[in-house]
């Protein structure tokens, strides 16, 4: 696997306080299981955090301290993953390459997800999560081809090749390719001509589409 695109410094920074979404974490987090330079970066950014922690001068406490936070959940916790070596082939990738935070919530088979069509050449799987402001977390598959309408962002959006590849302005994104967007970036993804592309996407908030069709059917699949 030759990972090109990366986590953005501040998501890994984010990852590393538990300050993402919880959406936004599972794409990082399995990112990071793939990407050696990432969890270099990860473990740096805890570092870093770790360090300011520590230089902190001690204040006395003058009120009830608040409650600690809620631990990350299980399958938001980056761990490497086992080595394969069918890894690198486009459009074959088998269950037991999926990142572990991914498998944890689709059972660890891609094959046996239960796809809804949301266009032509184009079907999703949403994830549900738990909790105020999760984010949103679906799966995308894209036939050869097909493209996602053009669209902008309302905040962070978060993927990861999971099978094949796609094209945008940005450049061109294979599996373990991480697309770190924000709302500066306007785009549309077309999967490979020879091998489709199924993705992982992650988005704080809905995303912001130019033509007049995806933006009446935005609210009936909720992207």
């Amino acid at each position: 696997m030759s990972i090109v695109h990366h986590l953005d410094d501040a998501t890994l920074m984010g990852l590393a306080a538990g300050t993402l979404t919880p959406a936004l974490a599972v794409v990082a987090a399995s990112h990071v299981t793939w990407c050696p330079q990432c969890r270099q970066g990860l473990a740096a950014a805890e570092a870093v955090g770790g360090a300011l922690l520590a230089g902190l001068a001690p204040v006395p406490i003058e009120r009830e301290p608040p409650a600690l936070p809620v631990a990350e959940p299980e399958w938001a916790r980056p761990q490497p993953a086992e080595a394969t070596s069918s890894a690198g082939s486009p459009g074959a990738v088998s269950s037991s390459e999926l990142p572990p935070p991914l498998a944890r919530l689709v059972g660890g088979s891609l094959d046996a997800i239960r796809w809804r069509p949301l266009a032509i050449g184009i079907w999703h799987h949403r994830i549900t999560l738990d909790g105020k402001d999760s984010g949103e977390l679906r799966l995308i598959k894209v036939s050869r081809g097909y493209g996602l309408p053009a669209h902008g962002h309302t905040g962070a959006e978060l993927t990861l090749v999971l099978r094949g590849a796609f094209q945008d302005e940005i450049g061109r994104f294979s599996v373990g390719d991480a697309a770190d967007l924000d709302e500066s970036v306007e785009h549309r993804p077309v999967a490979d001509p020879d091998t489709g592309c199924t993705c992982v996407l992650a988005c704080e908030r809905p995303a912001r589409f130019h033509g007049l069709l995806p933006r009446l059917l935005q609210p009936l699949f909720g992207l």
